[in-house]
């Protein structure tokens, strides 16, 4: 049995402080330790990773034919060829947007060359959706964690799209990348909001069909506005509706609408979401025992709504978040592997950042009538 490791990879004696190696095996491009600790796993872990690391691999534990191994990964932040998966599914949303906004917003026909007409909310929608995401990756890159471009999800909906993921490997180095990275997507999505929002203001309102407004088959879709939107249109000052039923806000304000709507969703504290970050880099492990009342404030919320409100289908949008929270919390948060308190300037950007959110916030979203 071979004690020594391939060129490149750390030596068995450099963690035999904590991991007693008794063989190293080449597996592809990964390299694995077998041996037995002499420390828990987490400790492990924080011990052996800075090691790792400085020989450009990513380790973590597992067990292979029962027994106990180190997984070195080659640690790789860069990307070669073209992403097809990322740009097929961008292609994808951008078609599934332009054919919802020409058939919601516009009311055009989706499958004519009136398709073009929604560009710009195509482009509100997706610059803020990716403006975020692009946060998180710009973070990721600058504390070189490992993180792939966004994807995109195309769905067809009110929107044309369910939103856009990115998805990081690896372990989280410290609680301020952590929170770097957690509160960039929020904050970025934020600023693109407000100004897709504003911009969205000055444009001239569409007009609906007045045979569309009179139909007794018409579904009429009604949006509440969070405080933050009201807000920049107060400082624009530019009405959010209008005496006449057959006008209606021009559709690049829903591209902020849904900026600060996934902004809010992506700031409950729980989990991997991004106010599960946020608040797992401020307060460490005591954020767990704050993860099972998440859920069960978004149940009684919907609880509330399909009791006592006049709500529609707003009581069914809570209700499955505090599914989705459930898994979410049962799946756990992100554990760095420094927990070194964050500073008081990133505590600070971390609650004003949960305040945003809250600003964000609408008890019922969408009426469907």
């Amino acid at each position: 049995m071979s004690v020594q490791s391939p060129d490149g990879a750390p030596e068995p004696a450099a963690i035999d402080s904590v991991f007693q190696v008794y063989e190293v095996r080449k597996d592809g491009d990964d390299v694995l330790y077998y041996g037995d600790p002499t420390t828990d796993h987490q400790t492990l872990v924080e011990t052996v990773w800075p090691t790792f690391r400085d020989h450009g691999y990513e380790v973590r534990v597992a067990r292979r034919t029962g027994e106990l191994v180190l997984v070195a990964e080659p640690h790789e932040t860069g990307r070669d060829g073209v992403p097809w998966k990322n740009v097929a599914l961008f292609v994808a949303t951008v078609l599934s947007t332009l054919f919802v906004g020409t058939a919601w917003y516009y009311v055009q026909d989706p499958l004519s060359l009136d398709v073009l007409r929604a560009l710009p909310f195509t482009v509100a929608v997706l610059g803020v959706l990716g403006t975020h995401e692009f946060g998180h990756y710009a973070m990721s890159k600058y504390h070189d964690v490992d993180a792939s471009l966004p994807y995109f999800i195309p769905f067809p909906s009110l929107f044309g799209t369910m939103g856009a993921v990115i998805r990081m490997r690896g372990q989280m180095p410290d609680r301020d990348a952590l929170f770097d990275i957690g509160a960039a997507g929020p904050l970025a999505g934020l600023v693109a909001a407000v100004v897709v929002t504003a911009v969205g203001l000055l444009l001239p309102p569409v007009h609906v069909p007045p045979d569309v407004v009179s139909s007794s088959s018409a579904v009429q879709v009604k949006f509440a506005y969070p405080l933050l939107l009201r807000a920049v249109a107060a400082v624009v000052g530019q009405p959010l509706s209008y005496s006449d039923p057959s006008l209606s806000v021009n559709p690049v304000v829903m591209g902020g609408w849904v900026g600060m709507f996934i902004t809010f969703l992506n700031l409950i504290p729980v989990g991997q979401l991004d106010g599960g970050h946020i608040l797992r880099s401020i307060l460490g492990e005591g954020a767990e025992r704050l993860a099972p009342l998440v859920p069960a404030a978004l149940f009684s919320l919907g609880g509330y709504l399909w009791v006592v409100g006049d709500a529609g289908n707003a009581a069914g949008i809570w209700i499955m978040w505090g599914f989705l929270t459930t898994i979410v919390s049962y799946m756990g948060s992100a554990r760095p592997i420094d927990e070194e308190p964050l500073d008081r300037k990133r505590v600070a950007l971390g609650l004003l950042t949960f305040a945003l959110g809250a600003l964000c916030f609408m008890p019922i979203p969408i009426r469907i009538v």
